[in-house]
């Protein structure tokens, strides 16, 4: 659709817009929980299946492995292939890919099944995130970004809870991934919905020019501003840091911190909790003030020593914690303290940092510039699982060596550190000629 036709229609009404979100939005809990679902077996798959630290690292990677191949392209077909197809069909690759993650206890089957999630559940996010630009932009944003990331993430929270609700699963490490097979169901059946309501908005409403049917070409597709490559680099290091500690969390909770699996699974869950309730406030309120680039160097400024507390501070006292219907648990007072601000800060900066994309890049190249940051996104999470895994095997870390765990801490203290310098780099450009307005831009006085 021209320009002109799609600005001759009427917007489409809060309740259509607010539909849309909720399906792309759970399309994505549904990966997020087949990708988390892995992590409260790590154990399991050391004793019953004689993994390494290693190899469950090799496990993450393939998924970062399959992004990396797919998402440059992914990108392209989305702005030429339209957001209801490309997130329908990876849906189902995520539905395909759990079902052989879970059929074989080989190795190599679990590395493939990965391999294929990594294949559908990026690409999908790529969509899911230029669909919100396209029916949000200049109207609450950042609020719907941060709604989007709560409700997947509540795929990640309920991947930690299953170890409480779903607990006799947990006899063996196979029950739990035909779990995550069932919930796969719910990105496909939400994407086909997502699908139902686009197609139905065609023509009625004007959804403005994310999906562009003009001629893309590569050369020069992927020439960004300075500010644009901050807000990368800044990406790559977060998720860098954050994703990996995720992914060994419960097993380090168990084995440094002498956690039982439902109490470390709780403990685990209260970063995406904490997420969950604090993004959609935080979008809500760059939305309405701005400032988004001192936001995310504020982020990373106080994810900086919290990897160094949990290896050095005292534990403190043994605090007990609840969640109605899941469980409870007692947990050591400074793991929850960190575990909660690092919530706080994994809702802060992404509530920011993928909205702020739109305000740098122009709408007919935003799947691919999504695409591209995403793409990046995966080089630093493939190879610091590997390296944790690495590090914990080549220091014998485990319950009887809780110091073989320092070097990974370490390693995430300084992926921080990055993600800081990274941060203050971007808010110095937005301060100057070249910036992009921001921290000046807000749902009142945008156009």
């Amino acid at each position: 659709m021209h320009d002109a036709s799609w600005r001759d229609l009427p917007p489409p009404t809060p309740f259509y817009r607010w539909m849309v979100l909720l399906f792309v939005s759970l399309a994505m809990f549904g990966n997020y929980y087949i990708y988390d679902s892995l992590w409260p077996i790590v154990d399991l798959l050391r004793e019953q299946r004689g993994f390494s630290y290693q190899q469950i690292g090799w496990l993450s990677t393939a998924y970062n492995v399959a992004a990396l191949l797919v998402l440059l392209a992914g990108g392209y077909l989305i702005d030429r292939w339209g957001t209801k197809r490309a997130i329908t069909l990876f849906a189902l690759i995520c539905l395909f890919a759990a079902l052989v993650t879970a059929w074989s206890p080989n190795f190599e089957m679990m590395l493939a099944g990965r391999f294929l999630l990594g294949l559908g559940a990026e690409p999908l996010i790529v969509a899911a995130t230029t669909v919100l630009a396209k029916w949000f932009k200049g109207k609450e944003l950042s609020f719907a970004f941060g709604i989007n990331l709560s409700i997947a993430r509540l795929g990640s929270t309920a991947a930690d809870w299953s170890t409480g609700f779903a607990s006799p699963l947990y006899a063996n490490w196979q029950d739990p991934l035909w779990l995550a097979t069932a919930v796969a169901g719910i990105s496909v059946s939400a994407a086909i919905l997502y699908w139902i309501l686009e197609r139905r908005a065609e023509g009625r409403y004007g959804l403005g020019v994310v999906e562009n049917n003009e001629k893309l070409e590569f050369k020069g597709l992927y020439s960004f501003s300075a500010s644009y490559w901050y807000v990368v680099a800044l990406c790559v290091v977060f998720y860098a840091t954050v994703f990996p500690f995720r992914s060994f969390a419960i097993d380090y909770f168990q084995q440094a911190h002498g956690l039982d699996r439902e109490a470390a699974g709780i403990l685990s869950s209260i970063l995406p909790v904490a997420a969950i309730i604090a993004t959609p406030l935080f979008g809500l309120w760059v939305d309405r003030i701005g400032k988004r680039a001192l936001f995310m160097a504020a982020g990373s400024l106080v994810l900086l020593p919290l990897f160094l507390i949990v290896t050095y501070a005292p534990a403190g006292p043994l605090v007990g914690i609840s969640i109605p219907f899941i469980g409870s648990a007692v947990v050591p007072l400074t793991l929850l303290l960190v575990i909660t601000v690092l919530g706080i800060v994994f809702s802060l900066i992404p509530a920011v940092m993928w909205p702020s994309v739109a305000y740098i890049v122009d709408g007919r190249r935003l799947g691919s510039a999504y695409a591209l940051m995403t793409f990046c996104q995966q080089i630093g999470w493939a190879i610091v699982p590997l390296t944790i895994g690495f590090l914990n095997d080549k220091f014998m870390a485990g319950p009887d060596n809780i110091g073989g765990y320092t070097p990974g801490m370490w390693l995430y203290t300084g992926m921080a550190s990055l993600g800081l310098y990274f941060s203050y780099k971007l808010w110095r450009t937005e301060q100057g000629p070249h910036g992009h307005g921001l921290d000046t831009i807000t749902s009142k006085n945008s156009a």
